[in-house]
């Protein structure tokens, strides 16, 4: 009988031991959710697109939600609105904000693209381009306060040309109408986005002549951003996120033109796989694909330069006011 009782006891103890072997051998998956609310749904993206297709932001316990808020002011109001988490807009947005007097400021962490990603079109192909073949012409140009029609804007002054004396600028069309207007026969130039530039020239209906985003430098032109307040109480959270946009630049940086079609094109089924290459490529060798996060401050500078140019900037807004590159540094440092 005693026997039997020790039997018992040891059974019972082998019993319990396996278990709490197995409960700590168990790891309970917790992933933090994240809203981003993109400007547009543009392969000039592609990292973010990257970032989602290969598992990135879920390997950081993230579980993204990703929706298009078509045009800068509507994301801005999502973000201020808490709609969404995190912005993917043009830096200018932050700076219209904190010239509003903002006491909870937008704050760029994370940089996505370096580059305009407009190119001017024209209807007819020409030989030894110059741009003072614009002059005299009707330009079909982007909308007025947004970073394209800006960037334009500086484009044109810097080789000499007035916007609002030496042509005929026309930039009171939606963005989503431009290139049915330019189709219709509005404008003898327009500035255009992928993939309506490659679209256009691929329909024999315009030819690309020259990159607004060569032309203009580097610019924080589209950057992740989100409030302070949500940046003071999510640090781990940002901290994850720039870790997986870091991944996907290296990512994109590294693998050919025909990987990175591959991993977007859940992001882009109602395109032609011929027309995402041929975008891709245009972006990557142009460097519109920012390396990794950091907005250093001479492209901050760049950008108040065509913001002043423009006549949108109040006032220039110090870039340590608007700028953290604190995450973007670390996840450089610690991606591989």
């Amino acid at each position: 009988m005693r026997s039997r009782k020790k039997w018992g006891f040891a059974l019972s103890a082998v019993l319990l031991l396996s278990l709490i072997a197995s409960a700590c051998g168990t790891k309970t998956e917790v992933t933090t959710k994240v809203r981003i609310g993109e400007v547009t749904r543009s392969l000039f993206y592609a990292p973010q697109y990257v970032a989602l297709s290969q598992g990135f932001f879920k390997d950081e316990g993230l579980d993204v939600e990703l929706t298009t808020t078509p045009g800068g002011d509507k994301t801005m109001t999502a973000l201020l609105s808490n709609a969404i988490d995190v912005a993917l807009v043009g830096s200018e947005t932050s700076i219209y904000v904190s010239q509003q007097g903002s006491d909870d400021p937008v704050i760029n962490f994370a940089q996505l693209t370096q580059t305009d990603g407009t190119f001017l079109v024209a209807r007819n192909k020409v030989e030894n381009f110059d741009w003072n073949m614009l002059k005299g012409k009707v330009f079909l140009g982007q909308r007025k306060g947004g970073m394209p029609q800006m960037a334009g804007e500086f484009t044109l002054k810097k080789h000499n040309i007035d916007p609002q004396k030496d042509l005929q600028l026309i930039q009171n069309i939606e963005f989503a109408n431009i290139v049915t207007a330019y189709a219709s026969g509005t404008g003898e130039f327009v500035q255009l986005f992928e993939p309506q530039a490659s679209i256009i020239e691929k329909e024999g209906k315009g030819f690309v002549l020259a990159s607004f985003g060569v032309e203009s430098g580097h610019l924080p032109y589209t950057v992740f951003m989100a409030k302070q307040s949500y940046m003071k109480a999510n640090a781990g959270t940002i901290q994850k996120f720039t870790n997986a946009i870091q991944r996907a630049q290296k990512w994109v940086a590294a693998k050919s033109v025909d990987e990175i079609t591959d991993a977007v094109l859940p992001y882009f089924k109602d395109i032609d796989v011929s027309i995402v290459k041929n975008v891709v490529k245009r972006y990557k060798e142009q460097g519109s694909y920012a390396t990794d996060g950091i907005v250093d401050e001479a492209e901050w500078n760049n950008l108040l330069d065509v913001m002043s140019s423009a006549g949108e900037l109040k006032e220039r807004v110090a870039w340590s006011k608007l700028v953290n590159n604190s995450y973007a540094e670390k996840a450089k440092a610690s991606v591989k």
